[in-house]
């Protein structure tokens, strides 16, 4: 007999068992941006989709294109600071398509104010949407996950880690704090076959902000300038964010993209476009 082990199979061979084709997923902060995008990605790829949000009722208009288009999607409500809210999203969840296998956190909460002039409460709410809420997802799905040997969970930071900005003190602290998370998993989860990975988007056009007040606004946007945090003017697109995060899940076995960093590219100058 033989001493060597057997050799592994061809990467050209793909099991079902290790690429299953249709994967339910769940998003969070579905109802716009980023989120309403990745929801879109997702179900292109050919997989079941929930969608979360409070705002559910644009959520459902999503999932309604979906399956227009021949698609699987389901919009409930979701609100990541209460706990009921979270548990109730997430059996049905697991209802509608059955075990997930895909998890985008994505929900995200930006308080408008310096770090000396926040409400504690309204901080802790940033902290609570931002990080607490994605701990309880990654609590209630990620098991079955590494009982069954597969999963994926992103989660969708922010530039704002590596460089901070002055007037989020709540939503920089939250993504930092998302982002240790998240490396704390990928360690804790090695050899489960679930993998955790981070998508780190730079200012990219979405419907943050637009509740703030003008007078807010301006007084952020003017110490963004004196910080010299945006060196050109062009920004991401919501499906660009999403193309980052259909990468990530759609990795083959045997690969974990840990990081994917986007930026916005410069405007061109000079030469033909």
């Amino acid at each position: 007999m033989s001493s060597h082990p057997p050799a592994p199979p061809s990467p050209s061979v793909v099991r079902f068992a290790d690429h299953p084709e249709r994967r339910p997923a769940v998003v969070t902060g579905a109802s716009s941006g980023i989120g309403r995008a990745t929801a879109r990605a997702v179900a292109g790829a050919g997989h079941p989709v929930v969608l979360g949000a409070r705002r559910v009722e644009r959520c459902e208009e999503v999932a309604a294109e979906i399956r227009a288009q021949g698609g699987d999607a389901v919009a409930v409500h979701l609100d990541l600071t209460e706990p009921g809210s979270t548990e109730a999203f997430v059996k049905a969840a697991l209802d509608a398509f059955g075990a997930v296998e895909i998890l985008v956190s994505n929900a995200g909460d930006v308080a408008p104010a310096m770090a000396l002039d926040i409400d504690p409460q309204r901080f802790a709410t940033t902290l609570e949407v931002n990080l607490l809420g994605a701990h309880r997802l990654v609590a209630l799905l990620a098991p079955a996950m590494v009982r069954r040997g597969r999963g994926d969970l992103v989660f969708v930071t922010s530039d704002a880690v590596r460089g901070p900005r002055p007037g989020t003190s709540a939503y920089v602290a939250s993504k930092w704090g998302l982002e240790g998370y998240a490396r704390t998993l990928q360690m804790e989860l090695e050899g489960t076959g679930v993998r955790a990975s981070i998508v780190q988007p730079g200012q990219t056009l979405t419907g943050m902000g637009n509740d703030w007040d003008p007078g807010t606004t301006t007084e952020v946007l003017e110490s963004w300038i004196r910080w010299g945090i945006a060196r050109h003017p062009n920004l991401l697109r919501p499906e660009s964010v999403a193309a980052a995060v259909l990468t990530s899940v759609s990795a083959p076995r045997g690969v974990h993209l840990t990081m994917i960093e986007v930026r916005p590219e410069a405007p061109v100058t000079g030469g033909e476009t």
